[in-house]
């Protein structure tokens, strides 16, 4: 299968930090798309958590420290993964739901 070079540019939110993560770390460790070509930020202005919390910013999770986390939930967490070849769009897309991405955009 020969790849052109037109890539592409995927973008998806996350509810949460712990699916971006996820999300991240699949693409990177398990698709070998370079660490470079992926952007997670904050959708809105403010820091955020994402809509929700999980994983870690729910919880401590270590012995004798507060169970109740106070996570930043201002909005919504953009992962963008930038592909220098088309022919993987339909794979990270793929991953990016499989974490619970959704409003998936290709540019």
């Amino acid at each position: 299968m020969s790849q052109t070079a037109a890539g592409a540019t995927i973008v998806a939110t996350f509810s949460t930090r712990r699916q971006a993560d996820l999300a991240v770390e699949q693409l990177v460790q398990n698709l070998g798309i370079q660490r470079t070509n992926v952007f997670v930020t904050a959708e809105g202005e403010e820091n955020s958590s994402g809509r929700e919390a999980g994983g870690a910013d729910a919880e401590s999770g270590h012995p004798g420290v507060d169970t109740g986390g106070a996570p930043s939930l201002a909005g919504a967490i953009s992962v963008a993964v930038d592909l220098p070849y088309e022919a993987d769009v339909a794979r990270v897309r793929s991953a990016l739901e499989q974490h619970g991405g959704g409003d998936i955009a290709t540019e």
